[in-house]
């Protein structure tokens, strides 16, 4: 069994319904051990758009990464996720963000309608405080394997900027 960190994100629709079925289905391809509190984030990129709901969970599960990633992928087009341009809206957005402490990148196309490249650690974590603030709060000593400093540590580094408010603490009420 291993210990998957994913980065959960909704910013079109129904935003908390979209993440609560999204953690119903991620039941299916492992155990969640820990939900984060759901945070209100400011869009990166494009701000032209609402703001998103995001969370972070903790999933126990024996899938190896590509299956993993594969679930995940799934689990979005299921929920009504369209890929079109980056940094687009979407209905649910799934990140993996770690696979224990496995570093991970594999080569391929990565453009639009192209399969995504696996890559873990998530290769932008470290910069986005929508990440670290959930993910801070259900794994504050993980260490990032390829920085070397814990997800408390990425947190407090960064620079003010980026908005990120607390919604709700208990959401999803079985963790």
């Amino acid at each position: 069994m291993a210990d998957a960190y994913l980065g959960l994100g909704s910013n079109l629709g129904d935003k908390r319904l979209y993440l609560r079925r999204a953690l119903e289905k991620l039941e299916a391809g492992g155990l969640i051990e820990n939900v984060s509190s759901l945070y209100s984030t400011e869009p990166v990129g494009n701000k032209e758009q609402d703001w998103f709901l995001n969370a972070a969970v903790k999933l126990r599960c024996d899938l190896p990464p590509p299956d993993l990633l594969a679930f995940l992928l799934a689990v979005e087009q299921e929920l009504g996720r369209v890929r079109t341009e980056k940094n687009a809206p979407r209905t649910i957005d799934l990140d993996l963000l770690f696979y224990d402490d496995l570093v991970i990148g594999y080569e391929g196309a990565g453009g639009h309608g192209d399969p995504p490249l696996l890559v873990v650690p998530h290769p932008r974590l470290h910069e986005r405080r929508f990440v670290l603030e959930p993910l801070a709060e259900i794994a504050p000593g993980f260490v990032h394997p390829v920085l070397k400093r814990t997800v408390q540590q990425l947190a407090a580094s960064l620079e003010s900027g980026e908005r990120v408010q607390l919604v709700e603490k208990d959401w999803f009420p079985a963790y």
